[in-house]
């Protein structure tokens, strides 16, 4: 506990000095790797931030003054989102290591290449599931499959030798495993155009919903709340709070659980103020036309999963593992509801997947050689893993406070190399690379990039390198997404129906972002995306694919230290944010 004599001000104001100084490198240095802040009495929760530096003794660091007004108030902060906790385990515990360890090649698993492991390897999954979690080891070889791969249960893990050591053949692409997939807004399009994963994690009992409705050609909704976005049961309402506020107050908890993984429903009103809010409230939300944009509406109510933290003795007050996304107004009927059981504590770790290679099919109508996809998962993950030759590489559908760290798309070219949709939040995506295609891009195919779309929110791109693709913000309005520490050449384009609104809500930040083919789109945002920033870009210029923005009038949006090349500090927002203490 901090002295009686040491006043919130004081903490605050010691906090915004020595984060500046980790920030700027003007603290003790360790010379490259990061900035090290000593406290001077331990037993005082003074907040602080250890900041990763790339180059701790360049004398052109800058410390933009977004920065200090963030540390001042980062959870309210009107263009940075809070995205301190993204990731599964809130991106501050790490990954669990499941027992028993299970050798695939007890089920019959053989690692030469011909023949069919995909049945073994899943009954190995679903014995580590019968017995409440475990890991399937994965020996080094190759394995063929004729089958997807399943991760349907909780705590269990598929674990390869390495992803230079155990690879996984995919031989068959999703439809003919499961059928053609049409799109549940009409037309001729392919949904394994961005749906589903060759290694799905997904639980049971969804995944069977899924795939049924699929076959039965009556194509679903995706996300949290079953197919017609009907399975779910109000648990309590809430009164009004502020975006920020880490705890609600509500009006019954008898069904409410420290631990218990819950969903915040907010319904939007025939004013469409949740949609304004979502955009910042400026003038310009509130002038834009949203009756006609029917795709984007059909993504509300907006479903934020998030696990409580704690419940008040008085019964009444709950708190929550992150701040609130957004304002609780009582015109959204907001409550806390049940949803669709969730695939929790499960990953896959070590391997390479590679489809067949077989050309890239015409846009939208993939044929669903995907690689890893997460849906309704949360506190789930990846990790050095390897997707080559594949439609689209890696999915969030509906999924929330996953982490993917170490992963690479290669090959002969994706048209999502990873894709972010259907209200998935709270994910993190670090140590990323997207490899120049191996094969020319056939005629009618179309490369996006690293995509977010259909009021996703808070999800971190970090630490990446991306030969091809662009930041694909794909309509549909998702919102306080970060990108920040990536090398891009910014050679693809966005997509994205009319029907689905804005490319931009608000609170989106680009943050220390190097383009090395100098294309401006989609990069600088500060002309596209209401009340957001743009930090430590090197100068661009529009060409190919240009923009305007969706709301009209003054956007409150923010440019700093534009036309420089890596000499901002914080180096990278999320693990400065990371690194500091609530």
């Amino acid at each position: 506990m901090a002295p009686a004599s040491l006043t919130r001000r004081a903490l605050l104001g010691g906090a915004i000095a020595v984060v500046t100084a980790a920030a700027t490198g003007t603290g003790t240095s360790t010379g490259t790797a990061h900035a090290a802040v000593p406290t001077a009495h331990a037993t005082v929760p003074t907040a602080h931030a250890t900041v990763p530096t790339a180059h701790a003794t360049s004398p052109d660091r800058q410390t933009p003054a977004l920065w200090r007004e963030f540390i001042a108030s980062p959870y309210t902060h009107p263009q940075i989102p809070y995205i301190g906790r993204a990731g599964c385990r809130t991106g501050r515990k790490p990954t669990p290591k499941r027992r028993p360890l299970i050798d695939a090649r007890r089920y019959g698993a053989r690692p030469d290449g011909k023949f069919d492991a995909a049945p073994a390897i899943n009954r190995a999954l679903a014995e580590a599931g019968r017995r409440g979690g475990g890991t399937v080891l994965l020996q080094p070889g190759t394995y063929r499959l004729e089958d997807l791969i399943r991760i349907t249960h909780d705590n269990v893990t598929l674990r390869g030798a390495g992803s230079t050591r155990t690879t996984l053949l995919a031989t068959k692409n999703l439809t003919e495993l499961i059928g053609p997939y049409g799109s549940r807004y009409g037309g001729d399009k392919s949904s394994w155009s961005w749906a589903g994963g060759l290694i799905w994690l997904c639980p049971q009992r969804r995944w069977e919903s899924l795939t049924s409705a699929i076959k039965a050609r009556d194509w679903p909704f995706e996300g949290w709340t079953g197919n017609k976005r009907d399975e779910w049961e109000t648990l309590t309402t809430v009164r009004p709070a502020l975006r920020g506020s880490w705890s609600v107050t509500v009006a019954d908890t008898s069904r409410l659980r420290k631990g218990d993984l819950v969903l915040l429903r907010l319904a939007d009103d025939p004013e469409h103020t949740l949609l304004e809010h979502m955009a910042g409230d400026g003038a310009g939300a509130k002038s834009y036309t949203w009756d006609d944009k029917t795709k984007l509406t059909s993504y509300v109510p907006y479903e934020w999963p998030v696990r409580i933290a704690a419940l008040a003795p008085d019964k009444r007050r709950v708190t929550f593992e992150r701040p609130l996304p957004l304002d609780v107004r009582p015109e959204w009927d907001p409550r806390l509801t049940t949803h669709v059981t969730a695939l929790t504590g499960s990953g896959v770790e070590a391997l390479t997947l590679e489809a067949t290679e077989a050309p890239q099919s015409p846009h939208l109508l993939d044929k669903g050689y995907n690689g890893v996809t997460f849906q309704c998962a949360y506190d789930c993950w990846a990790d050095d893993i390897v997707v080559r030759h594949v439609d689209n590489g890696f999915g969030l559908v509906g999924a929330s406070a996953c982490t993917l760290r170490r992963t690479r798309v290669t090959g002969r070219g994706s048209h999502h190399p990873y894709f972010c949709r259907e209200g998935s939040h709270d994910n993190l995506i670090e140590d990323f690379r997207i490899d120049a295609r191996t094969t020319p891009a056939p005629p009618g195919t179309q490369l996006h990039g690293i995509n977010v779309e259909g009021l996703s929110s808070y999800n971190v791109w970090s630490r990446g390198h991306m030969e091809m693709g662009t930041f694909d913000s794909h309509r549909g309005m998702p919102f306080a997404n970060v990108r920040t520490d990536i090398t891009v050449d910014n050679n693809g384009r966005h997509g994205g129906d009319a029907s689905a609104g804005p490319l931009f809500g608000a609170r989106f930040t680009h943050w220390n972002i190097r383009v090395t083919n100098e294309r401006a789109g989609l990069m600088k945002i500060d002309g596209l995306a209401p009340h957001s920033a743009t930090v430590g870009l090197n100068t661009v210029r529009e060409f190919d694919q240009t923009d305007v923005p969706d709301f009209t009038g003054d956007l409150h949006s923010r440019l700093e230290l534009y036309g420089t090349t890596d000499v901002v500090r914080p180096r990278n927002l999320h693990e400065a944010q990371r690194s500091l203490r609530r």
